[in-house]
């Protein structure tokens, strides 16, 4: 143990100030000529055989080589105003109880998992359950990290703070939790035989939790207290799902939009027609193509997309795609090879070389 240890140990229960019968901000000349009224009153030469006054004059003697030095007046100061924000034990005058501060709250890890959804379930929400592994306290220690049955003292490498300085250079330092109790401002001489002194555990445990709807493919979802427990009274960590969502066989997914590919027919897209459409999970509708309509074009269906945040809905999106037959029937051919002749005279790719080479 370091001088300035012994020093706090030594003084832990002891108010100087008290014993000397002065106010804690009394100048130096009072508290000197405190001290030589009570010593001269208390010396064991003037009392012979009085062990209440000898135990007296030691105290005041003591009382008055730690307040009588500006230097340890200072250190005793300090370390009484660090005991009264509960920084360190503290007790009352004379070496009354004493008391262990409490280590800080801290708050527990998040927990970081993955919940894969089909495309139905994006769209209208779901509750998932989740399996879940995670730090918790020591089912052995309660998350002390001694041996159960022993008692904690105050960390001498941090002194109770929970935290180090660490000097980065020049004027700049940083606070680094402490490496010897971990932030538990305690410490054991035997740790734990479960955790080995870390307090810690791993818990495994199943919840259930809402994905709401509108929900898109690889977004996170935080779930507030739903990860690590809190050490000493602290609160729970928090929970991070990441969603996978499976594609569906028709629809795809824009934004707040759903997307569809509707296969159409030559004819239908020259001389115009309505085409009955799906949607995703309700009604279909019907899709009025204009005679005239170009390959590839795409359709707006209001409000039949993903759910949006303020519940209000996307669009369908409608691609219209011409499907070209592999196989045509005699009539069939006939009646393209008919097509063919009529348009000869208008062939389409007229311009494409002179464009070309312009």
């Amino acid at each position: 143990m370091s001088d300035t240890d012994g020093m706090r140990a030594d003084w832990a229960g002891k108010d100087f100030y008290a014993v000397l019968g002065v106010k804690k901000d009394a100048p130096a000349d009072e508290i000197k000529k405190a001290y030589r009224r009570l010593a001269r009153a208390n010396h064991p030469d003037s009392n012979p055989g009085d062990t209440a006054k000898h135990d007296t004059f030691k105290k005041v003697a003591e009382a008055y080589d730690v307040v009588g030095d500006p230097a340890k007046r200072a250190k005793y100061d300090e370390m009484r105003r660090l005991y009264a924000s509960g920084g360190y034990p503290a007790g009352g005058a004379g070496g009354g109880r004493r008391r262990t501060t409490r280590p800080r709250p801290t708050k527990g890890g998040d927990v970081e998992t993955t919940a894969t959804i089909s495309f139905t379930d994006a769209m209208d929400g779901v509750t998932v359950s989740l399996r879940l592994s995670s730090e918790s306290a020591c089912t052995t220690c309660g998350g002390s990290g001694g041996k159960p049955g022993t008692r904690p003292h105050i960390c001498t490498t941090c002194e109770g703070a929970g935290f180090v300085v660490a000097s980065m250079g020049g004027s700049f330092s940083v606070n680094e939790t402490c490496p010897a109790c971990g932030g538990r401002q305690l410490v054991y001489d035997e740790p734990c035989p479960t955790c080995r002194g870390t307090g810690r555990g791993t818990s495994a445990r199943t919840i259930q939790t809402r994905i709401p709807a509108g929900v898109k493919d690889g977004q996170r979802i935080r779930v507030r207290g739903k990860g690590s427990p809190g050490e000493n009274g602290g609160p729970a960590g928090d929970l991070f799902v990441t969603v996978k969502v499976s594609p569906h066989r028709v629809f795809g997914r824009k934004d707040d939009n759903l997307t569809i590919d509707v296969p159409v027919s030559f004819d239908e897209l020259a001389l115009g027609a309505e085409i009955r459409i799906p949607t995703l999970g309700g009604a279909p509708v019907t899709l009025r193509v204009p005679a005239g309509t170009p390959n590839g074009r795409t359709f707006r269906v209001r409000g039949k997309g993903a759910k949006k945040a303020d519940g209000s809905r996307g669009d369908l999106l409608a691609t219209v795609e011409v499907q070209v037959p592999a196989v045509l029937d005699a009539e069939t051919r006939a009646a393209v090879e008919a097509y063919r002749e009529a348009t000869a005279s208008k062939p389409l790719r007229a311009n494409l070389f002179e464009q070309a080479g312009a």
